[in-house]
C-alpha cells in the first residue's frame, strides 16, 4: 500500500477535480506484476493502468489501491467493472471514497461479485495525501492554502512598502514547487498594482496553476504581467459594482472575467470548487488574507520565516486586523512540520 501511495504522489496537483490513486497488482503468489497511477482527469484510472501492465497474470491475484475504485461511468468506464472482469480475486483499499457517485458504491460492487475486499490499509496517510479532495467533497470548496515571506519580527514589507526580496532563492524556488500542486493561486488587486506579480510555478507544473486576482472594483493597472495569457491563464473575478470601462479593457486582452454576487472569498473559492478546483493557494495582501482566514477559506499555512529585522511602525505585516478583543477568541494551529530552505526556516501549520 505504501508502494501504492508513493505512485498516486507522483501525480501531485494534476489530477483535480479528481484524486491522487496508485494502484499494485500482485499475482497469486504475491509476485507485483503491475502497477500504475491516475496522471489527470480523463486518464485511465490507477487500477486500469495496473491491470493493462499486468494482463492475465492478474487472474486470481490481488489488487493494492489508495482509494475505492469507482463504480460510475465518467470520462471513464467503472473502474469496479474492470477489476471484476480481470478474475481478480482480493482487492485492499486503503480508503473509501466520499464522491456521492461512489461512496461505498464500488466495494458493493466488488462484494457483489464474490471478491474478498479489505479496506482502512494506510487509511490516515492515503487520506492525508488526498486531503484536497477530501475537503472539496466535504464543503464545495477548494483546501485553501495561506502562504507568506517575513522577517523575524513579524513584518512583510517595509514601511515604504518595499518587499522583494524578504526571503531567499531556496524558499522561493520551494514556493514555485508548491504553486505547482495547487490549481489556483490568488491574490488581491493590492498585489496586482504594488508587486505586478508573475504567480506561476516557473514551468514546474503544466498547464500553469490558474492565476486569480479577486478584485471588487477592478481598480487594476492596465498593464500588468498578469494580462499575459501565454505564461498562464489568469481569471479576475470582481463585484457587481466594477465600472464598465475596466470591464471592457479586462475583455479586450482576453482576460476571463468572474462576476461575483457577493465579492468575497467564500463566494470565490465556490465558484473555483465548480470549476475543479481541490487546492488553492493565497498570495495575498494583509487585508485579503485576514477576509480569507475570517470566512474558513485557509486549512493551512505556510510561513516563511527570514532571519531579517526589518522594522517600522508602520511596516506591514502579513495579516490585516481579525476582529480579535482577547487572546481567548484567537485559535491555535496545530505544526505540521519546520524545515530550512538555505538561510530560511519554513514553517508549516494547519487549522485543528
Amino acid at each position: 500500500m505504501r508502494r501504492a501511495l508513493q505512485l498516486a504522489a507522483l501525480a501531485s496537483g494534476h489530477t483535480s477535480p479528481n484524486p491522487l490513486v496508485g494502484a499494485v497488482l500482485l499475482d497469486r503468489q504475491g509476485v507485483l506484476v503491475g502497477e500504475g497511477f491516475h496522471t489527470r482527469a480523463g486518464a485511465p484510472h490507477a487500477e486500469v493502468m495496473a491491470l493493462a501492465q499486468a494482463g492475465e497474470r492478474a487472474r486470481g491475484g490481488t489488487l493494492v489501491v489508495t482509494l475505492e475504485p469507482c463504480c460510475h461511468h465518467g470520462r471513464t468506464p467503472p473502474c469496479s467493472e474492470a477489476v471484476i472482469r480481470a478474475g481478480i480475486r482480493r482487492v485492499v483499499i486503503a480508503m473509501g471514497d466520499p464522491n456521492p457517485r461512489v461512496n461505498g458504491g464500488g466495494i458493493a460492487a466488488l462484494r457483489a461479485a464474490g471478491l474478498e475486499v479489505i479496506s482502512g490499509v494506510c487509511s490516515a496517510e492515503a487520506q492525508e495525501l488526498n486531503a484536497a479532495f477530501l475537503h472539496r467533497m466535504a464543503t464545495a470548496r477548494p483546501l485553501g492554502i495561506l502562504k507568506w515571506a517575513m522577517g523575524i519580527d513579524g513584518r512583510s514589507a517595509l514601511s515604504n512598502g518595499a518587499s522583494q526580496w524578504i526571503s531567499g532563492p531556496a524558499a522561493r524556488q520551494w514556493v514555485h514547487g508548491l504553486r505547482s500542486r495547487c490549481d489556483a493561486v490568488i491574490v488581491g488587486g493590492g498585489t496586482v498594482r504594488a508587486d505586478d506579480p508573475l504567480l506561476t510555478s516557473r514551468g514546474r507544473r503544466r498547464p500553469e496553476p490558474l492565476r486569480v486576482v479577486l478584485s471588487r472594483s477592478l481598480d487594476l493597472p492596465s498593464e500588468a504581467r498578469l494580462w499575459d495569457q501565454s505564461a498562464a491563464p489568469t481569471l479576475v473575478a470582481h463585484g457587481v459594482e466594477a465600472a464598465p470601462r475596466a470591464r471592457f479593457q479586462l475583455d479586450a486582452r482576453g482576460v476571463e472575467r468572474l462576476l461575483l454576487p457577493t465579492c468575497t472569498p467564500a463566494a470565490l473559492l465556490q465558484a473555483l470548487a465548480q470549476r475543479g478546483c481541490n487546492q488553492v493557494l493565497w498570495e495575498c495582501g494583509p487585508a485579503l488574507a485576514a477576509a480569507a482566514l475570517g470566512e474558513g477559506c485557509v486549512q493551512r499555512i505556510a510561513a516563511v520565516i527570514a532571519p531579517k529585522v526589518m522594522g517600522g511602525t508602520p511596516a506591514r505585516t502579513a495579516v490585516g486586523d481579525l476582529g480579535f478583543t482577547a487572546m481567548d477568541q484567537v485559535p491555535s494551529w496545530r505544526s505540521r512540520s519546520q524545515q530550512h530552505l538555505a538561510g530560511d526556516l519554513l514553517w508549516e501549520l494547519d487549522s485543528r
